[in-house]
């Protein structure tokens, strides 16, 4: 495996945000498709319906239905067209790891629980790269030894 996408990745390519370019300009020069676990669909779809209830409930925050259903629905053509592919993540190895990065690094950095399994994950699955926006991530990957090439 290249390379290992986190939410905030996803978040990119399937929303139009400060990132997006950066996003698509890597995922349109990828050899290949982009490889995602089903730990990584759950948080994302988790986060789009999040957010679109959070736009209900106050129209200054998060994203309005149809912009939320368009991304599941970008996502789910991509999955169905093998631009973005599932693969099996080996779960056990990964909380092991997960663990080991806990203990580790969220005393000193505040890494929360799913950017360390994403991390752990991308680790034995043995990405070379992680793809992310997200900051305490990006110095997480990077502390394992992971290239963060956006």
């Amino acid at each position: 495996m290249q390379a290992y996408p986190d939410t905030s990745f996803l978040c990119a390519l399937y929303r139009s945000q400060a990132n997006s370019s950066l996003a698509a300009v890597y995922f349109q020069a990828m050899p290949g498709p982009l490889e995602v676990t089903t730990l990584l669909l759950y948080e994302f779809r988790h986060a789009v319906r999040f957010q679109i209830r959070l736009h209900r409930h106050n129209s200054a925050k998060g994203h309005p239905r149809p912009e939320g259903v368009k991304m599941l629905a970008d996502l789910k053509a991509d999955l169905v067209g093998g631009a973005v592919v599932i693969i099996p993540g080996p779960w056990p190895l990964v909380h092991s790891a997960a663990e080991r990065l806990s203990e580790l690094y969220t005393d000193a950095h505040g890494n929360r629980s799913m950017d360390i399994l994403h991390v752990a994950t991308a680790i034995e699955l043995g990405a070379k790269e992680f793809l992310t926006f997200d900051g305490k991530q990006k110095k997480l990957a990077e502390a394992e030894g992971l290239v963060v090439p956006v």
